[in-house]
């Protein structure tokens, strides 16, 4: 086993920097048995602004305890698990991965690959006819020798991970999987607050703060800004409020136009609420003809039950990811919700833009990185205490813990009772039925 000297020494090599003695040697005698640990990590699924962020922590974190420990990271998450496409985290590396906290999306790439998908596995030549993915990924984990795997993603990455563990283990072989949350619409069983969401609420509404000034370009203007969210309507929320409460901040010159009522978000459309469209144009009309603009925040989920199922009877094929959802830039709720409106309100110009990519390829605002280091000190440092889990506060009682994998699951919708909530529908006019 490595001795506390050894690792001292070799990190004033590597770094120059002084670490917690104490702290290192009571990590490393936590440290099950005199096991040689190798550390695979991966990110999957979309972006988000925490994955750079996370990457290059995990690099420092199992640098500061014991830097013999050898990483390795699979480019293209599950993609470079099938095919064996990795690289090994060198020395160089290592010393600058405090770089990685100043970029957006993944220094090891992602991909969206469902290992249960095997057809669409075979059609993008990650695994031979007759082979069973999840059988060559197990294959891949043990010939490469890795003990602890760290998975960033949603919940089917994790989960997916999660079998693969069980799955050698029924072969004799432990593998540890401490996972942590990434997605921007903070939807993850039973995490509370998921990597990288609030720095794409706060790049949403830094967006907008742009776009808003469209509204001057011409007279009944209609802007909807699209947020990501295919079932839950947490971003948008948060989105809209984030961009409040920094107008709010904002000095106004309403001698020359320049009001909060203009800039302020006019209507808020969520997967988690029907859209009354009588009712809305009629309120969204008294504000078109009181103030000459309208400003619609949606959901890019909202209403895709109705569109999808109305673009479907009109014979349009639809085309779905490997997971079999319908590709939401082909729904496009923005664009269905402008022209809903526009003849109801009676605007001349609708104009449709989508924070999406601004949002999730985003570097980690303060927030997220102070909650990605503490997530990830807890997960290496719970590796080396033999734990499993996804990473993240549990919503139940707000403790920093690894979930159970049996916990874990997507598709956790936005609290439309919420005090914050109710209290900005409230200030915008705009009803919200009751949920109790």
């Amino acid at each position: 086993a490595t001795t506390v000297d050894q690792t001292m020494e070799r990190l004033r090599r590597v770094t120059g920097h002084v670490f917690n003695e104490s702290k290192i040697s009571t990590i490393l005698k936590e440290t099950k048995g005199d096991k040689k640990h190798k550390v695979g990590i991966l990110t999957a699924g979309g972006l988000a602004p925490c994955l750079s962020s996370a990457v290059g922590g995990l690099i420092e974190r199992y640098t500061e305890i014991d830097p013999d420990i050898e990483i390795l990271c699979y480019r293209y998450g599950y993609q470079g698990l099938l095919i064996g496409d990795s690289f090994k985290v060198n020395w160089e590396m290592r010393r600058n991965a405090h770089l990685l906290q100043n970029y957006g999306g993944s220094p090891i790439g992602n991909s969206r690959v469902k290992l249960k998908n095997v057809k669409d596995c075979v059609k993008r030549k990650l695994v031979k006819p007759g082979q069973v993915p999840q059988d060559v990924a197990c294959n891949r984990l043990v010939k490469d020798g890795i003990t602890i795997l760290h998975t960033i993603g949603g919940d089917d990455t994790n989960t997916t991970a999660a079998r693969l563990a069980f799955h050698l283990k029924k072969r004799g072989i432990t593998l540890q999987v401490l996972g942590l949350p990434k997605t921007v619409d903070n939807d993850v069983y039973p995490v509370l607050q998921s990597l990288g969401a609030d720095t794409a609420a706060e790049q949403g509404a830094m967006f907008f703060e742009s776009i808003v000034n469209e509204s001057t370009a011409n007279p009944r203007m209609l802007i909807v800004h699209e947020v990501m969210g295919r079932h839950c309507g947490w971003l948008t929320v948060a989105t809209a409020e984030i961009y409040r409460k920094r107008l709010k901040k904002a000095d106004m010159l309403d001698e020359m136009g320049v009001t909060a009522l203009k800039r302020d978000v006019h209507a808020v459309y969520i997967p988690e609420m029907p859209i009354n469209l009588e009712g809305e144009g009629a309120r969204l009309r008294a504000i078109m003809d009181e103030i000459g603009n309208v400003n619609v925040f949606i959901s890019e989920g909202a209403a895709s039950d109705l569109i999808i199922k109305q673009k479907e009877e009109a014979g349009e094929k639809l085309p779905r990811d490997a997971f079999g959802h319908v590709k939401l830039d082909k729904v496009n709720a923005g664009q269905w919700i402008g022209e809903q409106l526009k003849k109801k309100i009676g605007a001349k110009k609708v104009l449709v833009q989508k924070s999406g990519y601004r949002a999730r390829s985003s570097p980690a605002n303060t927030y997220d990185r102070n909650l990605i280091k503490s997530c990830v000190t807890y997960a290496v440092e719970a590796a080396f205490r033999g734990e499993s889990g996804l990473v993240g506060h549990d919503d139940q009682d707000g403790k920093l813990k690894a979930l159970d994998f049996k916990r874990v699951k997507g598709g956790k919708p936005f609290d439309t009772g919420s005090r914050e909530f109710r209290r900005m529908m409230f200030e915008i006019g705009q009803p919200v039925a009751r949920t109790w």
